[in-house]
């Protein structure tokens, strides 16, 4: 048996995580102090999901731990010795970035650099992943040409019509402070690799999205749009006419990706990890295929300001993440995906 750590654990990917390796026998070790509850209030709350998998798994364990404090995660990491680590703990919000600085930057930035420099110093040859974010790219993906349907904004040029690669700019655009911490942690993740010769990657997420996601307005774009169809609250579209573009990845698929990477690691690596174009959708399109899961009009209301730095189109380009890993594609297509957050939503609602 293996021993995983898993940081974030009670969240969309950490959670997805600890199942899926919970469910091939690894040892599984969850780090997570519910700051999401703190950031983002009850609606954010993540400890139903933490007992679910203590529930779930005898295999299982969980430790509240917060990455910031840097004693407390190196003695951890001394005492457990974990032979993988998947980091998904994170502050994910561009909006609540700006109003908090500095919890943003030290638990994005710090608190990856205390998992980095403890594990290090226990040993160089633990595969480490992190989850980064697309918005490292910043708003440089807003420069590029695009062309207006109906319902989508989608890239003019040939060249990026399966999406943006690994080597795009990350430099002199707007990230959000959001985007900014989480580069400072993209980078030193990638350096650890390069300069220790240690297994390191970052997975530079588009929307990560799945059935177990506590998705509120400030982060979590399609389980929250689909938590408002099943509620009929109103959902505010922010700028772009509703026409704005993600790809999404459900995180099934995240944690087979992740398993790839653990049986074959490579150093200081950095894969775009998204839907792709063919599990790429705008918003409107979003309210056409829930209102048609679930039988409800979509009630919104338009707003004319963007939200600062937000992407007007953003697909990953899979190559990469294929080419290094042919065994891993996409398996969950996006009706599969808007359904299975459905049918969590009616589960987890009162009746």
């Amino acid at each position: 048996m293996n021993r995983l750590l898993v940081t974030g654990s009670a969240g969309l990917i950490g959670s997805e995580v600890v199942s899926f390796f919970a469910q091939r026998n690894w040892e599984v070790i969850g780090i997570d102090n519910n700051m999401r509850a703190d950031f983002f209030g009850s609606a954010g709350d993540t400890q139903w999901n933490a007992k679910r998998l203590e529930e779930s798994y005898g295999n299982y364990t969980h430790h509240v731990i917060d990455i910031r404090n840097r004693a407390e995660v190196g003695d951890f990491l001394q005492k457990v010795k974990p032979d993988a680590i998947v980091h998904a703990a994170a502050q994910p919000s561009h909006d609540l970035a700006a109003s908090r600085p500095f919890d943003d930057f030290d638990v994005n930035a710090v608190g990856t650099l205390n998992l980095l420099e403890g594990l290090r110093r226990v040993s160089t040859s633990v595969p480490f992943v992190h989850m980064s974010t697309n918005k490292v790219y910043g708003d440089a993906p807003n420069s590029l040409n695009l062309t207006e349907h109906e319902k989508r904004w989608d890239y003019t040029d040939d060249e990026y019509y399966n999406g943006i690669k690994e080597s795009f700019t990350i430099d002199q655009s707007k990230h959000s402070i959001f985007g900014a911490s989480k580069v400072a942690g993209d980078v030193m993740v990638q350096e650890y690799g390069r300069y220790f010769n240690m297994p390191t990657c970052c997975l530079r997420g588009g929307c990560l999205t799945g059935p177990n996601h506590s998705g509120v307005e400030l982060h979590g774009f399609l389980s929250y749009l689909i938590k408002c169809n099943l509620i009929e609250r109103e959902y505010t579209i922010f700028g772009y006419k509703g026409k704005q573009v993600r790809d999404n990845i459900h995180s099934y698929d995240v944690a087979r990706f992740i398993e790839e990477f653990l049986m074959n690691p490579r150093i200081g690596e950095v894969y775009n990890l998204g839907g792709g174009r063919s599990n790429s959708v705008s918003i409107l399109e979003a309210f056409d295929l829930i209102s048609e899961i679930s039988g409800k009009p979509m009630k919104y209301k338009y707003s004319e300001q963007n939200r600062s730095g937000d992407h007007i189109c953003y697909i990953s380009d899979l190559s990469k993440m294929k080419d290094h890993y042919p065994n891993w594609d996409i398996t969950k297509d996006l009706r599969t995906t808007f359904q299975e957050i459905h049918d969590s939503w009616v589960l987890r609602m009162p009746s």
